[in-house]
């Protein structure tokens, strides 16, 4: 079951439609090192539950989210948000906004509890855009770099 919100948000399944969405997840993710890794990581992430999303404007991709449904102790069955960008070109023209409801109508068509995400500390304009979405700070995410 997809949601049929928002025609122009798509789900990146195959290689072409994934690498289509470099560019702008580089822009959150600057380690990433080429397409062709891009690819891989997502087409490994896919095995394991990981979905792309989209949106496009005449042509071009202006915003990507990487996603997940997961079952979890703390909040039952959610929608958790790995990656969500919009294109710095792209911003603060209600991109982000169509992606975040999408995202939240594909939870609930899903039978989601609830819907989360982590956003880096560093990230004050996303935070403010995720304030006016009335979402709320709800705990920390502590990470041990093991390299």
């Amino acid at each position: 079951m997809e949601p049929l919100l928002q025609q122009d948000i798509q789900l990146a399944d195959s290689p072409e439609a994934i690498a289509r969405c470099f560019a702008v997840m580089r822009e959150l993710r600057p380690l990433l090192a080429s397409v062709e890794e891009f690819v891989a990581r997502v087409q490994e992430q896919q095995v394991e539950g990981f979905r792309l999303a989209f949106l496009e404007k005449e042509g071009e991709v202006v915003t990507v989210a990487g996603f997940r449904v997961q079952h979890m102790l703390a909040s039952d069955l959610t929608l958790y948000v790995d990656d969500l960008v919009t294109g710095e070109a792209y911003r603060s023209q209600g991109n982000g906004k169509r992606m975040l409801d999408w995202l939240i109508a594909y939870a609930r068509e899903h039978g989601c509890d609830t819907f989360s995400l982590d956003s880096g500390t560093q990230r004050r304009e996303a935070h403010a855009f995720y304030f006016r979405e009335d979402m709320r700070i709800s705990s920390f995410h502590f990470m041990l770099s093991l390299k």
